[in-house]
């Protein structure tokens, strides 16, 4: 399709002028300031200018995706943001220097924007590989902050995620006075390039790598020393519930390079590296999930959410990992639920958001979920909520329920949500229970909710207020609670076909109850059995991993089982998705490729041995030597 656009050259020289110009151009530009020179002219050099008549479309980043970043150099565009108000008028208009088209480039996904020529435009594309450079730097770091802040003030509600979905992994925090030696060894040990240390009343130091080079290895500061004569005190904090853009401001204002984040009491909740900025699983389906998070009506939200599937359909066939997109998924349910529960208290203004922590439970609280997924869920209320408030709570959580069910998510058929009282209590009432589970697993389902509210994780609220999973932390020193809870963990077997399945004659296979089940129950206990917080099942087999109960070989082999697994589970309910059935966790092997039966069945044999093993090591190994180092 002719879209106007005529390729600018020079008779005499081809291109030598104008790129000659858009080199300078580009040395004034706020985005590009801090790139040395030779960046720039091998910038302009790489660059395609254009003219565009009036009226001509320079880009539609919504119908395929864009490798390029957009710098106008003359002339107006119009740009529409959103593919679902495209012919309605434009969201934003650029003059001379005004970039665009850089969001679908940096996540490689079709996010927008549509450009349209306002006038005669004349503009520069600058090629993926060389305009990554300017959003690497400072000045292009601070230009997309600046840029989220100001979508902000003009649209409201925030344009980018928040800081609470930034965080990936909990901080290694350590004690002021701790040998510098000893904290450069946990350090190495759990992977991290800095570690927190805690001064009281909201207050921290970190200790980088940087920082250990700069004062041991050249000051000649002993080993021995304090953490506190090498941490630095200036770092910058944000609270959950902060902008990412406006965090990420705050970083670069300070000229920081991790930045901390604390619940509204002052705990640490963890950190952040400019790096976790880009990388972050949200991103990737940044435009369905803010259309999602700006819903102003139930309606409106309940069409966004029905546009999720094909959305990570895309991003699979796009070459998005399927690990990555289950972890899409999972943020938009929170977004979800959190939007949800926003439109429902609107109804309700006797009613305080503020007075609860939602906590969603099972895979979502793993971050797990796919579409056959149940929207498990759970609240801890402020001591200071009394009996009859919560009832009025519960009721309106009812109606959060029916939202989402709506939406086509569904609750847990067992009753695992915040409507039910057993799942809606004051904190302190959660540590009574707790403690209740931990010394009787076996009365009340204790064994049952234990596994249920380790795998939860806070979604809205303060996360600080739950104490239920603080208890669970003391699980190691009640061995006989270890030991049932490692039966129940077990109790659920791997294996190809039921009895049910052989009488019933049906070529059937559930994914999720004969195979990946296991595995979560495994990695749960094993967990637990280290002391390990970690809530992904494949970051809590690496936490067990080489333990006298689960080596490293047979960690190895459920994570790559898990993996396996939970990817042909998407595939496959995307697939009943497409066809219009429900999806479930149910195959049957005439859908199934050969190759796929065959990677199910080493899978479960995998999962098998493992289970055994424990099984066999349980009986003859004392429970206090389940987690010590496995022996060689």
């Amino acid at each position: 399709m002719d879209n106007g656009a005529v390729t600018v050259t020079d008779p005499s020289d081809p291109g030598a002028v104008e790129t000659t110009a858009l080199r300078s151009f580009l040395g004034t530009h706020p985005l590009f300031t801090s790139l040395p020179d030779e960046t720039l002219a091998s910038m302009a050099l790489a660059a395609r200018i254009k003219r565009y008549a009036s009226g001509g479309l320079i880009l539609d980043a919504f119908t395929q995706p864009n490798a390029e970043v957009f710098v106008v150099m003359s002339g107006q565009v119009d740009l529409w943001n959103d593919a679902d108000l495209i012919g309605e008028a434009a969201d934003e208009r650029l003059g001379p220097g005004g970039v665009f088209g850089f969001s679908a480039m940096l996540i490689e996904r079709s996010v927008g924007p549509r450009v349209v020529a306002v006038n005669t435009t004349t503009v520069a594309a600058i090629p993926a590989a060389d305009a990554e450079n300017a959003f690497a730097s400072r000045s292009g770091a601070r230009f997309l902050a600046e840029q989220g802040a100001a979508a902000r003030q003009h649209l409201g509600p925030p344009t980018y995620s928040l800081v609470d979905e930034l965080i990936v992994s909990p901080p290694v925090v350590v004690h002021p006075d701790d040998h510098i030696a000893d904290v450069a060894r946990l350090m190495t040990d759990r992977g991290a390039s800095c570690a927190a240390v805690p001064l009281g009343q909201g207050r921290f130091g970190v200790v980088t790598d940087a920082l250990l080079r700069e004062r041991v290895i050249v000051g000649g500061l002993p080993g021995t020393a304090p953490a506190r004569e090498v941490m630095d005190s200036s770092v910058p904090v944000a609270v959950l519930g902060d902008s990412a853009a406006e965090a990420l401001i705050l970083m670069l204002d300070s000229q920081a390079d991790f930045l901390l984040v604390t619940d509204r009491g002052g705990g640490l909740r963890g950190m952040i590296t400019p790096r976790d900025f880009t990388v972050s699983p949200t991103t990737a389906g940044v435009a369905v999930h803010e259309q999602i998070r700006r819903a102003a009506t139930v309606e409106e939200l309940r069409r966004r959410t029905r546009r999720v599937p094909p959305m990570l359909s895309d991003l699979l066939f796009r070459g998005l990992a399927s690990q990555k997109v289950i972890a899409v998924y999972s943020a938009i349910l929170d977004t979800v639920v959190r939007r949800s529960l926003v439109l429902v208290f609107e109804d309700h203004p006797e009613l305080s958001l503020d007075a609860f922590t939602w906590l969603s439970l099972g895979s979502n609280g793993r971050r797990e979920a796919v579409l056959s997924s149940d929207v498990d869920s759970a609240v801890a209320f402020d001591d200071s909520v009394q009996d009859g408030e919560i009832d009025r709570y519960r009721a309106a959580f009812a109606e959060v329920d029916r939202l989402l069910a709506d939406f086509g998510l569904t609750s847990d058929a067992h009753g695992a949500t915040a409507e039910r009282a057993p799942f809606a209590r004051t904190n302190a009432s959660w540590r009574t229970a707790a403690r209740g589970w931990m010394a009787a697993p076996a009365d009340n389902q204790g064994a049952i909710m234990t596994s249920l509210l380790v795998d939860g994780r806070p979604i809205h609220g303060d996360p600080g207020l739950p104490a239920v999973t603080e208890v669970f932390g003391d699980l190691r020193r009640h061995p006989a609670t270890m030991r049932l809870l490692l039966e129940e963990s077990l109790s659920k077997r791997a294996k190809l076909r039921s009895v049910r399945d052989v009488f019933a004659r049906r070529d059937a296979f559930d994914l999720k109850t004969q195979a990946l089940l296991p595995i979560v129950n495994v990695a749960r206990w094993a967990a637990l059995s280290v002391g390990s917080a970690a809530l992904p099942t494949t970051e809590r087999l690496r936490a067990a991993a080489g333990s006298e109960m689960l080596p490293d070989e047979q960690a190895q082999n459920l994570i790559e089982a898990f993996d396996v697994l939970q990817r042909l589970r998407l595939r496959y309910q995307l697939i009943q998705q497409q066809r219009g059935e429900k999806p479930s966790d149910s195959l049957t092997k005439d859908r199934m490729s050969p190759i796929d039966r065959s990677v199910v069945a080493q899978a479960v044999r995998e999962i098998a041995a493992v289970q055994r093993r424990m099984d066999n090591i349980a009986v003859y190994l004392p429970t206090e030597a389940w987690a010590s180092p496995a022996s060689t």
